[in-house]
């Protein structure tokens, strides 16, 4: 019986000891946790919204691809091109500046949408190893695509007038 009562003493003495050794989660903590929510939900705001620009960015070259292609059609049809008659063996009227843009933009647009989620995955190590730095390499990205975009654009322009 002895041997009982001191197994069981000896039992409930590792047990206190573990209980000592637990970490207590004090207000500071939980406070802390909270924040650190808040700052994961802010990380997942800004991917989406990168993920929304590059699907914009894919939709409008679409659209800048298909349209080129409508007034490429609607010239042949209409003949109002003569150098748009199909030659032999061809049956649709070549390819212009517009179909190599759109495709451009799409490429561009699934492009951001792979950095976005590469960013998206850094900065959830950075916020939980406390060691947030910015990085603007997505941001210098999206910049000279539409600067370049634009330049395009304005060439395309000048050239079709």
């Amino acid at each position: 019986m002895e041997t009982v009562k001191l197994i069981a003493k000896q039992s409930k003495k590792k047990r206190e000891e573990k209980c000592e050794n637990m970490p207590e989660i004090t207000e500071d903590k939980k406070l802390a946790r909270v924040r650190n929510r808040r700052v994961h939900m802010a990380n997942e705001r800004t991917f989406l919204a990168w993920v929304r620009t590059g699907i914009g960015i894919m939709a409008f070259g679409f659209v800048v691809e298909k349209f080129g292609l409508f007034i490429r059609q609607l010239s042949y049809f209409l003949g109002k091109s003569p150098d748009l008659k199909p030659a032999f063996g061809q049956t649709h009227p070549p390819a212009g500046y517009s179909s190599v843009l759109g495709i451009l933009l799409i490429g561009l647009g699934a492009l951001m949408g792979v950095l976005a989620f590469i960013r998206y995955k850094k900065v959830e190590k950075q916020i939980d190893e406390d060691a947030y730095q910015t990085s603007l390499i997505l941001d210098i990205m999206l910049t000279l695509s539409i600067f370049a975009i634009g330049i395009f654009l304005i060439i395309y322009v000048i050239h079709s007038i």
